[in-house]
């Protein structure tokens, strides 16, 4: 998945207004404009597409965790300057203060099974002999539990309803 991808998904499973993503930039001390994200937005085939680095991306995160569970005491975590699916997990998980249980939990919902030890691996340091890659399908999976978990039933259930339905004639 692309930076681009992950931010995108984001936005939708929570919802995000332009102003809520410039402020999430703010906590992490990053100053960002309404039409840098606009175009971090766009699929690529736009020609006002832009990349999300992965500094920029790492700062969106880290103002996710401060805003979901409040600023730590001291300076601010500097974003990573190469990010990996397993670090991305990692900071998802730690912005919704998640508990494996929880995280299993959303798993199933976008009908992925994972067990306990599988999921404490892609949390690990890279060089544990235990440690796991974080592939695309299981960040994927992931998102798309948090967008089932998070996004208004009301919503999802009005986009799966089809464009138009049959009634019976009352005979």
């Amino acid at each position: 998945m692309t930076n681009n991808d992950i931010l995108r998904r984001l936005r939708y499973t929570f919802d995000f207004s332009d102003s809520k993503m410039i402020a999430l930039f703010a906590i992490a001390e990053v100053e960002v404009t309404r039409e840098q994200i606009s175009n971090w937005l766009k699929k690529e085939e736009d020609p006002d597409y832009t990349n999300c680095s992965d500094v920029q991306l790492a700062s969106f995160l880290n103002g996710l965790i401060t805003d979901k569970r409040g600023k730590k005491d001291g300076p601010q975590p500097k974003p990573e300057t190469n990010l990996n699916n397993n670090i991305v997990f990692r900071k998802l998980r730690i912005a919704l203060n998640l508990q494996a249980d929880d995280i299993m939990a959303i798993m199933a919902l976008a009908d992925l099974t994972i067990s306990k030890h599988e999921l404490s691996a892609f949390f690990r340091k890279p060089d544990h002999k235990h440690f796991r890659k974080c592939k695309d399908q299981i960040l994927r999976n992931f998102i798309k539990g948090l967008q089932l978990k998070y996004r208004s039933t009301e919503e999802t259930e009005e986009e799966e309803k089809p464009a138009f339905e049959w009634k019976k004639k009352d005979s």
